[in-house]
């Protein structure tokens, strides 16, 4: 038996101004045949689910590719035709009894709204409708028809922050198995209600959402149910298929298929009136934050939640902590202007600087900082815990960390980095507990890390292309009437 394995993987922000092209993934890196197995192995990622579970077996593996880039905005067809041709090229002439593949469930393409599904549709193309094939999809994609009918069986993460994504691809990779070796035959069906869930609620370890999952988990004891997922969708992608939906895979029962995920679908539905999204703003939540009588404090900046395609230079929150001379607090800003004229004022220079605020006109102006540049750094870091994202290696690139006030770090970087790991600023010397006040870039991912800190949690309500508030978002392509945006 010989299983081949890749990914193409991105969420993609239909509200950004910036699009994703072939560079963007070069920048995160994309690892081609045994480099896939280098980098990705021993990583906490569904392909190193993939990887263990065939291995165990011992089963080959044809790694192909796994490509990935920070959210951000619609892709480049031109990028993906690129990245699907290098697993094409990979398979040329070899043959394979399956597919793993792992895809994000929330791409929006160049002319095609349903990004994964066109990947799936290009696989088939490729490789024929007999061939196996499962795939893995983050708890924030967007389901479609075509994904559900082009695939034998789709897995999904069941936890936001995501830390199951290994088990997971060690699930996909054993159905896998089952199925080449005739043991069972996967048989999936969807059910949805027409609902934005907003990414607010999205927390699957507490609050309206952790009964689902418990749910979710009580099936899969069951042995006639080979996966029970659930997506709570991706708010920020305005697509036709946006939105909660549950996916069974039952072994061979249809109709027992079409039964849960109705099941599941009418239990999402359910949840609708629980789902509000009142937050204080900016300049409330810094006031909450310096009057505090625990710390750290974390503000969660919703409107600019890199993990969702934002900007990442978004300067609502460091203009209150400036404006109301807050004391040690940090806030991670991509900005690679200010990094270079920190780099030209050299460790220990005193600079003026217009932070943030640059990407577009919806997160911010400049903020103007003027203080003592404390650090320069290359930007890379090692995760090895279990993180959201499942990434070991990560680069923010060229990094400065500049001091201002009492005791306040901005962190500046080059590349849009998500708050998923802590040595973010661990690697720069920080050590985030001894502060009063943390602002991250976020919605529910950094929790998996942040959680050992902090003490206070305060979600604000910025503007912004990731708003924690659907109904603020300009939606051309989402069905109507669609919850809350309507009345239904």
């Amino acid at each position: 038996m010989r299983i081949a394995i890749g990914g193409i993987m991105h969420e993609s922000n239909s509200f950004s101004a910036k699009p994703t092209n072939l560079a963007l993934f070069e920048e995160v890196g994309i690892a081609e045949g045994e480099d896939l197995r280098r980098v990705w192995g021993n990583s906490r990622h569904e392909i190193a689910g993939y990887l263990a579970d065939l291995d165990e077996a011992g089963v080959e593996s044809i790694p192909t590719l796994m490509a990935w880039a920070t959210p951000s905005g619609m892709v480049e067809r031109a990028a993906i035709d690129e990245l699907l041709s290098r697993v094409f090229h990979r398979l040329k002439g070899e043959s394979f009894d399956g597919i793993l593949f792992g895809l994000h469930g929330a791409m929006v393409l160049e002319g095609h709204q349903d990004g994964d599904g066109y990947i799936l549709q290009r696989l088939r193309a490729e490789f024929g409708s007999e061939i196996p094939l499962i795939s893995t999809l983050d708890f924030h994609a967007n389901i479609s028809e075509t994904m559900v009918n082009l695939t034998d069986a789709l897995v999904v993460y069941q936890s936001n922050p995501h830390v199951d994504q290994l088990q997971r691809g060690k699930l996909a990779a054993s159905m896998m198995r089952r199925f080449i070796k005739g043991e069972v035959r996967p048989t999936q069906a969807m059910a949805r209600h027409p609902m934005i869930f907003p990414i607010l609620h999205q927390n699957t370890t507490h609050g309206p959402m952790k009964p689902l999952i418990d749910r979710l988990k009580e099936l899969e004891t069951r042995d006639e149910v080979l996966a029970a997922n659930l997506v709570a969708g991706f708010p920020y992608a305005d697509v036709p298929e946006i939105g909660a939906v549950s996916v069974i895979v039952t072994d061979g029962d249809e109709a027992l298929a079409q039964e849960l995920s109705k099941e599941l679908a009418d239990s999402l539905w359910a949840l609708r009136d629980r789902l509000d999204t009142n937050l204080p703003d900016a300049a409330e939540a810094v006031r909450l934050a310096n009057e505090s009588v625990v710390e750290p404090v974390v503000l969660v900046e919703m409107g600019d939640n890199v993990g969702g395609g934002s900007a990442a230079d978004s300067t609502f929150i460091l203009s209150e902590l400036v404006r109301q001379k807050s004391e040690r607090s940090i806030v991670v800003v991509y900005d690679p202007e200010s990094v270079k004229a920190c780099v030209g004022a050299g460790i220990g220079g005193q600079v003026s600087l217009q932070v943030g605020g640059k990407t577009d006109e919806l997160h911010g102006t400049p903020v103007s900082i003027f203080g003592r540049v404390r650090l320069l750094a290359d930007g890379k870091y090692e995760e090895r815990e279990i993180r959201h994202g499942g990434r070991r290696y990560n680069d923010q690139g060229l990094t400065a960390l500049v001091e201002y006030g009492v005791g306040n770090l901005v962190v500046i970087n080059s590349h849009r980095d998500p708050p998923m790991s802590l040595h973010q600023l661990l690697s720069l010397g920080i050590q985030p507990e001894r502060f009063r006040i943390l602002v991250v870039k976020a919605a529910i991912a950094y929790r998996a890390a942040y959680e050992s800190v902090l003490k206070r949690i305060i979600e604000v309500d910025t503007p912004g292309t990731t708003t924690p508030n659907p109904r603020r978002l300009d939606y051309k392509h989402v069905p109507r009437p669609i919850f809350p945006l309507d009345e239904i």
